[in-house]
């Protein structure tokens, strides 16, 4: 088993910036990958940044030059680092880990196992 829970979120207006920090504990894995998610209000579930273990890295187009993931081991603290923020990034933000692959940014959701229960960021305009 997995813990993940998230914090950081809030509101800023648009051009802000912000921090989500996702928090592991438990079962850990010794190659994994782990990403971010967001939902909005009516829409469906998108991958926005994924890391593997190898430190590779992931983004949507959407937030590319925007949002920096990053992974402190010893803390076993996985961030994302919003700047340039838009009122269409207002969504519940979440943390995910599994195990092995990274899957396409598209299909990101479907290799992970575990999952946070979020974290909400308002962006005004």
């Amino acid at each position: 088993q997995v813990q993940l829970v998230e914090s950081g979120g809030g509101s800023v207006q648009a051009g802000g910036s912000l921090r989500l920090a996702c928090e592991a504990s438990g079962n850990t894995y010794s190659n994994y990958c782990m990403g971010w998610f967001r939902q909005a209000p009516g829409k469906e579930r998108e991958g926005v940044a994924r890391i593997h273990s190898d430190g590779s890295t992931n983004y949507a187009d959407s937030v590319k030059g925007r949002f920096t993931i990053s992974k402190h081991n010893p803390e076993n603290t996985l961030y994302l680092q919003m700047n340039g923020l838009k009122p269409e990034d207002t969504a519940m933000y979440y943390c995910a880990i599994g195990g092995t692959y990274c899957f396409s940014m598209g299909r990101l959701a479907s290799g992970m196992d575990y999952w946070g229960k979020g974290t909400l960021v308002t962006i005004s305009s």
